[in-house]
């Protein structure tokens, strides 16, 4: 998108130009129609691996490592997340129920450019910063099923502390931090 974030950054800090993401936008919106359930499940392919490697040749052909640091990669990220939440801002929880019933193909369209930008960048700042993102939120996916057992937990919204006395007692926000 457009955001401040990218508006105050030297043109090589964006991942991809607006015209690239434009041309290359998701087109499963037309396989959805307004009203239907979401997708259950995601393309094969690129795998998070496969998108490592071609954010990193794309950055690398322009040069950009030099801008891609983890400072400001995060930054970036921030940014595009605000884009991401002005799909959402004003429509009320009725208009965003799941499966997004009387969003239109365009405004599905933008909400999949905004959260392709959103995972890109994480996916850049996972590769500067030596991260396997994969193997990392396998682990946190583990340490949240320890942290919030179904059992337990089905059906509330309260932090694992009020229903596990097992727990550390150390605060880590919510509920998937």
């Amino acid at each position: 998108g457009s955001s401040a974030a990218q508006a105050t950054q030297p043109k090589a800090q964006v991942l991809m130009p607006k015209r690239a993401r434009e041309a290359e936008s998701c087109s499963s919106s037309k396989s959805r129609r307004s009203g239907e359930a979401a997708a259950a499940t995601f393309s094969a392919a690129p795998n998070l691996e496969e998108l490592r490697g071609s954010l990193a040749a794309f950055a690398a052909a322009r040069d950009w490592d030099q801008f891609h640091t983890p400072r400001s990669l995060a930054l970036a990220l921030t940014g595009e997340v605000g884009e991401l939440c002005e799909c959402f801002q004003w429509r009320g929880d009725a208009a965003c129920a799941p499966g997004l019933p009387g969003w239109t193909d365009a405004d599905r369209t933008h909400l999949g450019e905004e959260m392709a930008d959103v995972l890109m960048y994480l996916v850049r700042l996972a590769d500067r910063s030596g991260i396997d993102l994969p193997a990392a939120c396998a682990a946190k996916l583990e340490r949240n099923g320890q942290k919030y057992p179904a059992d337990r937990c089905r059906g509330s919204s309260a932090k694992y502390t009020s229903y596990n006395p097992d727990a550390d007692g150390v605060a880590r926000g919510s509920q998937l931090s």
